[in-house]
C-alpha cells in the first residue's frame, strides 16, 4: 500500500495508528507527507521501520546513515520507536559496532531502536549465518527488541519462550504467523500458522509482564498479496485486528 491508502485503510478498520516502512518510495521518507496524513486521518505514526532490508540497501546511503535518518524521521513525526534489522555479516565495521551505534543514536535523539529477530538462511540442507552476531537478538546486548512471529516460524523458534525471556526488553511486536518450514517467511494472519501467538499475546497482556507491564506497540504485519476478491485484503486486516484485541484483552 501507499502511505495515504495505508492510513485510510487503518482508519476504516479501526486501528489505533500505523507503522511506516521506509522504502524507495519518496512518500515514506518525508515527514511532511506522513504528518499530513496523520492529521488528515486522525492516526499517529507509532513506529518507523528503518530501510535495513536487502531490498532497501540503496535507500539513504550507508548503513549508519539509514539509522540516523530513521531516527530523525521518527522525531519529526513525533514517533519514539524505530524498528531495525540486525546487521548483515558483510557490513564490516558497521556490523561490529552496531550495538554501540544504536546506543549513541538513542542517547542523542531520544528515539528508541527495537532490533528485530530474523532467521538463518537455508539452502540445499545447509544453513548460512547472514547476520552478525546472530539473527536472534534475545542474547544480544540490545535494550529494546522487536519480536516478529513469522520470522520466528522461519527460524523454527518458539516465540512464547523468547518473549518470556525478553521480558521488559520487548518494546515492539510484529503480529503475524507462519509455519516452521525452515525457509519461507509467510507473514500469515495470526492464528493460521503454528506459532504460539495466542499464548504470547496473553503473556504480554499480563499487568506484571516484564515487571511493570508491556509498554510498547503491537503492529499487524501480514502479507495480503494472496488477496484476490474485493474486500479480501480488508477482511484479513480486520481479522488480524480482532485477534489482537481479543488476546490482548482490549
Amino acid at each position: 500500500m501507499g502511505v495515504a491508502e495505508t492510513f485510510s485503510t487503518a482508519e476504516d478498520l479501526g486501528y489505533d495508528g500505523v507503522e511506516i516502512m521506509v522504502t524507495h518510495r519518496a512518500e515514506t521518507q518525508q515527514a511532511s507527507v506522513l504528518n499530513e496524513n496523520a492529521w488528515r486521518f486522525g492516526l499517529p505514526v507509532l513506529s518507523i521501520h528503518a530501510p535495513t532490508l536487502l531490498l532497501t540497501q540503496q535507500v539513504w546511503g550507508s548503513a549508519a546513515d539509514k539509522l540516523w535518518k530513521s531516527a530523525q524521521l521518527a522525531a519529526a513525526v513525533d514517533c519514539h520507536v524505530v524498528v531495525a534489522h540486525p546487521p548483515f555479516r558483510w557490513q564490516g565495521s558497521y556490523a561490529q559496532k552496531f550495538a554501540q551505534l544504536v546506543g549513541r543514536i538513542e542517547e542523542e535523539t531520544g528515539v528508541l531502536f527495537a532490533v528485530e529477530n530474523m532467521y538463518p538462511w537455508r539452502a540445499g540442507g545447509r544453513e548460512a549465518m547472514m547476520y552478525l552476531p546472530h539473527w536472534n537478538p534475545v542474547d544480544q546486548p540490545y535494550p529494546h527488541v522487536t519480536w516478529d512471529f513469522s520470522h520466528a516460524a522461519t527460524a523454527e523458534d518458539d516465540s512464547y519462550e523468547n518473549i518470556r525471556a525478553l521480558g521488559s526488553r520487548l518494546r515492539h511486536v510484529h503480529l503475524t504467523d507462519g509455519w516452521s518450514n525452515g525457509f519461507k517467511d509467510d507473514h500469515l494472519v495470526p492464528g493460521l500458522g503454528n506459532q504460539r501467538v495466542v499464548e504470547s499475546l496473553e503473556l504480554i497482556a499480563q499487568p506484571d509482564f516484564g515487571g511493570e507491564g508491556f509498554d510498547g506497540t503491537v503492529v499487524v504485519e501480514v502479507s495480503t498479496r494472496t488477496a484476490r476478491k474485493v474486500g479480501e485484503r480488508e477482511r484479513m486486516l480486520s481479522e488480524s485486528l480482532a485477534f489482537a484485541r481479543k488476546h490482548l484483552g482490549q
